[in-house]
């Protein structure tokens, strides 16, 4: 039952209590763990400039089948190239991949595996 859940996204919805809220956005970078702020560069934390969304540009361009430095970059991308139109675009693609139950896993992790900073923060 649980992996039917995941794999529709039923899941999230408890997310849209936040969203009318005003806490998230429908579109925009998906929040993370509050233990990776520290571990984000400069460049990551600017996936911080907009509200947190339950879905982004980065859901539909590879969902958790992306790496954490792709992510990141999509992220970051829409940051920097938001409009209402891509948004809209965004909301499309969602709905078509959930249906699709498309990069909801990755390797061997229900979701992600834990994010322990990129390779441009380590010594």
């Amino acid at each position: 039952m649980g992996r039917l859940l995941r794999l529709l996204s039923i899941d999230e919805l408890p997310q849209l209590w936040n969203v009318l809220r005003g806490d998230m956005s429908l579109v925009g970078p998906r929040p993370l763990l509050m233990q990776y702020l520290e571990r984000y560069s400069a460049e990551e934390m600017r996936r911080h400039q907009v509200k947190p969304g339950m879905t982004g540009w980065a859901q539909v361009n590879g969902r958790n089948a992306t790496s954490w430095q792709e992510r990141f970059a999509l992220d970051v991308w829409y940051v920097e190239n938001w409009r209402l139109a891509l948004d809209v675009r965004i909301l499309v693609r969602t709905l078509r991949t959930v249906l699709a139950g498309e990069g909801v896993a990755r390797g061997g992790h229900v979701s992600m595996p834990e994010f322990l900073g990129s390779e441009r923060n380590k010594s």
